[in-house]
């Protein structure tokens, strides 16, 4: 593929794919308002599925994470929800990582024309200097372990970085793993209708991702720092 063929699937790639799912949530609205109406709707849908359940909860979290501006969260709790909290946290982990792996992918071939495409310069600009020097593989775990920073936006920053597949896979999962459990405890809580136990890990989910949100620019400074020193 040429320069400029890359460059305009670079361009486009990404508001191609936000109008395609616009118009298929416009085509099937009613359907879909009927089905994420409550908890209990999103139940009996998946029971409906009957083999085919995992797969579409499956397929519902890839699309979420590909489509960042997706509420990642929502997603996970009704896995707890659906499926309980160990086979819900196995779902959720193994259809982010499949996500991941698309948005990964995407970056690394597309290059930084793309991934500007989605996120300002400046943005990528900050997290490249956070994550440019000898350290990169740790700094990108604690961005992607720290709550409040967006997970699947990150994905395709990784992408168009230095970071090897390998060490994407290990880095964006582990780091990940303590907010998917967490969310699938609360799902499956919720469904236990031991409320009080939801709320109190809901309690300490929102404060730690406020915290991340109150600490982000600071974080992102001192891995910049932390770089600089190891070249």
């Amino acid at each position: 593929m040429s320069d400029k063929a890359k460059r305009i699937l670079s361009l486009l790639g990404f508001p191609a794919l936000i109008l395609a799912v616009l118009a298929l949530v416009l085509s099937f609205w009613e359907p879909l308002a009927a089905l994420f109406k409550s908890p209990e709707s999103v139940r009996e849908f998946v029971a409906a599925s009957g083999a085919w359940s995992a797969l579409v909860f499956m397929g519902i979290q890839v699309l979420q994470v590909v489509v960042f501006i997706l509420p990642g969260e929502l997603v996970q709790l009704a896995g707890g929800y659906v499926f309980g909290m160990w086979s819900g946290t196995a779902l959720s982990v193994a259809s982010i990582l499949a996500g991941s792996l698309v948005n990964f992918a995407a970056g690394r071939f597309l290059g930084r024309p793309f991934v500007e495409s989605l996120f300002s310069a400046a943005k990528v600009e900050r997290i490249e200097a956070a994550t440019a020097g000898g350290r990169a593989a740790a700094a990108f775990f604690l961005l992607f372990a720290i709550p409040g920073i967006p997970k699947d936006a990150l994905t395709y920053v990784a992408g168009a970085s230095r970071l090897g597949f390998g060490s994407f896979l290990v880095i964006s999962t582990i780091g990940r793993l303590p907010g998917i459990v967490g969310s699938s405890y609360i799902g499956s809580a919720v469904f236990d209708k031991d409320y009080r136990i939801a709320l109190l890990v809901a309690i300490v989910a929102s404060i730690a991702f406020f915290l991340g949100l109150l600490f982000r620019e600071k974080l992102l400074a001192f891995l910049s720092r932390l770089s600089s020193k190891h070249p």
